[in-house]
Parts: C-alpha cells; structure tokens; sequence
C-alpha cells in the first residue's frame, strides 16, 4: 500500500532514461507500443544478431537461425519484451529482453524434456567441486529468485522507514499525494527545489534540527513564490529527504545520485 502511495506521489515522473534518447532502444519500443508496426517488424530484424548471441551464449552452442528452434523460441520472447517493457522499472530494454529469452528458452527445455526427451533438462547437469551433480539453469532460477524477493523485501523497508521519517514533520504519504501537483512541469519545478535543498547543508541543517522548510533562504536562491513554497512544504521536504537520506531504492526509482552535501 506504501510503495502504491509513493507512486501516486510521483504522479508520471519519467525517470531520466535512454527512453528520451530518439535512437535508442528503449525510445524505438515506446513507439512500437503506440502502434508502430512497421518499426516492430523493422526493429526485430535489426536485433535478430542480438537475439542470436543471446541463445547461443544461454544454450553454450552456436545457434543457426535458420535451422535451430531455440532461436525462434527466443525471437518470441524478444517481441514478447517489447509488449511488456516499462521505462519505470529501472532497467534498460536489452536487459529486459535478455531476461525474458532466457525464461522462454528454460520453458522450452523443459518442455521438450518432457514431451520428446530431445534436449533432456539433466545435459545442464556438471559436477561441483564436491562431485555432487548441479545444474546451473536450476542454481541460477534459485539465486534469481532470492535476489527478487530479497529487493522486494528490501524496498518495503525501506518504503517503511521513510515512511516513519515522514512522521516527525507531521507529513504522511496520503498528505503527498494530496500535494502532488497535477502538472508534470511544476511538479519537475519541485523536485529540483528539493534537490537544491538536500545540496545545502545549511539548509537541510534547519529542515532535520527545527523540523521546517527554510522558506527564507530558499527566497534567495529559487525563482518562486513564497506562496508557491509554502503551498508545496511537505512535497519538498518529502524529496529533500529521499535525496539526503539513506534510501537507495528510493532514489533509484526516482534516478538521482547520492548526495555529497557540501553547505553550497
């Protein structure tokens, strides 16, 4: 319910990713996604080479486009990523992609070990150290796995922490949403305010210690209202702590670096 109220108190915040850039992958798959056919068709050939060395790096052979299964099983999942690609997760489209072939191509492995025996699941077996038999397709969906739970559980504390951290200004994740402005331009004006306060140390000194937003020496170095300041208080102060604080998932779901405050 947390993460749901943060991500109403972005609104439509597009991170700052390659998906502004006009040539790039994740800029072509956005156009796609508003019904560019004809880029699709043309975007999937260009990447056929991609999706090819992707299969055979997987696989551990090489992979003939022409004859083998496990390539069109994978171009399948390339278009299939190209539906399901988002900029908001974080990731960029290749990587995405790559992650959706590879379950596919796990999918079919196990499904011709099942139904033909012609690629049987154990060829991925090999030996450990130990002499104990492993496979590696099976470790790697385990180590998968733990990582994705233990990111979820790990943004939901930290979710929860900021969320306590809020309280001492009186400030709930409800109270942001409400204060969210509805337009994209003013709300971008905010979160740079909120990164210029979390530069100054100053500043961030009176917002943590008196609990209030330097309204004053803000005046001195923003081309806004005293108005507009007050109005947006707890917006404000919401960004300039997720940018000094301690919440990396947080900031990488917003696309800003550390903050080295330096009192400038």
């Amino acid at each position: 319910m947390l993460l749901v109220l943060f991500k109403k108190f972005l609104g439509k915040r597009q991170s700052h990713d390659h998906s502004d850039i006009p040539d790039s992958p994740e800029r072509k798959v956005l156009q796609i996604q508003e019904g560019n056919i004809r880029l699709r068709n043309q975007f999937i050939t260009d990447y056929q080479p991609y999706v090819a060395k992707v299969t055979s790096r997987f696989c551990k052979r090489y992979i003939d486009p022409s004859r083998d299964d496990e390539f069109s099983i994978a171009l399948g999942a390339f278009n299939e990523a190209i539906n399901q690609f988002s900029p908001e997760s974080g990731r960029s489209f290749l990587s995405f992609a790559e992650t959706v072939i590879r379950r596919r191509l796990i999918d079919f492995i196990r499904k011709e070990s099942r139904f033909t025996g012609q690629i049987p699941y154990s060829s991925f077996e090999v030996e450990d150290d130990e002499d104990s038999i492993v496979n590696p397709v099976e470790v790697h969906q385990a180590i998968e796995q733990y990582e994705k739970e233990k990111t979820i559980e790990e943004r939901r504390s930290e979710i929860v922490d900021f969320n306590r951290c809020l309280q001492d200004f009186g400030i709930s994740f409800g109270d942001l949403v409400e204060a969210s402005p509805k337009h994209s331009d003013s709300r971008e004006a905010l979160f740079e305010i909120g990164a210029l306060l979390a530069r100054d140390q100053t500043m961030m000194s009176i917002v943590l210690v008196k609990k209030m937003l330097p309204i004053k020496e803000l005046l001195e170095q923003v081309n806004v209202s005293r108005k507009t300041l007050e109005r947006n208080r707890k917006f404000i102060i919401a960004v300039a702590l997720i940018h000094s604080g301690p919440y990396p998932y947080l900031k990488h779901y917003l696309n800003i670096p550390e903050v080295h405050q330096g009192g400038e």
